[in-house]
């Protein structure tokens, strides 16, 4: 396998590429001038140093050089709603939501959806996390499930609730999933603003 076909290989596992367009990415790369290439290069060694993973809601932040952190900003602010959290499958969906301002509550990134036939959920999906930020989370009244609305969306959507049913009757917690105003297949991510505050607003 020479170079093109291995830097590829490596495009191709990017969400939404295919072979097509991962070989016009390497051929781009191949047009540009070097200082581009090496530029690109710095940029992707430096997002791996000075970005962590929050401990609280797995969400990736920009670190602090004066203050060493563990949590993101939002589950650090003491205005941060902590009576209401919401689970999201990744970090746009979170991101998407929060540029909204719709929500004011505190967030958790599962991590993915489940797959509809999978014998390994717990290990595809934070479920054990979560069970264990539930229990932490002593003002916790209300849990949004906020996946796509897909078939995998529901079917993660399901297997959520069946894996939080008694933790959540035990601390009195409800548990509700966004309403109408997403239409079948959105992604959370390319939701705009009043789609999310009507989804949120008619969540049951």
């Amino acid at each position: 396998m020479d170079i093109i076909e291995k830097l590829t290989e490596i495009f191709k596992e990017f969400p939404g590429i295919g072979e097509r367009q991962a070989k016009r990415f390497v051929y781009f790369l191949m047009h540009k001038n070097p200082i581009y290439a090496e530029n690109l290069c710095n940029l992707i060694s430096d997002l791996k140093k000075e970005v962590t993973q929050c401990k609280e809601c797995f969400r990736f932040f920009i670190k602090n050089k004066k203050l060493v952190s563990t949590t993101c900003e939002i589950c650090a602010n003491v205005n941060t709603d902590s009576s209401i959290l919401m689970i999201v499958e990744k970090d746009s969906d979170l991101e998407s939501i929060k540029k909204s301002r719709v929500y004011h509550g505190k967030y958790f990134i599962l991590g993915g959806l489940v797959p509809i036939v999978e014998k390994t959920t717990k290990s595809r999906v934070r479920i054990s996390e979560l069970q264990e930020k539930i229990k932490r989370e002593k003002e916790l009244k209300e849990i949004i499930l906020a996946f796509s609305i897909s078939p995998q969306g529901d079917h993660t959507d399901q297997y959520v609730r069946e894996q939080l049913k008694d933790l959540c009757e035990k601390q009195k917690i409800k548990i509700s999933s966004l309403g109408k105003g997403l239409s079948t297949g959105t992604e959370l991510e390319y939701s705009d603003n009043d789609t999310l505050k009507n989804a949120l607003k008619n969540r049951q």
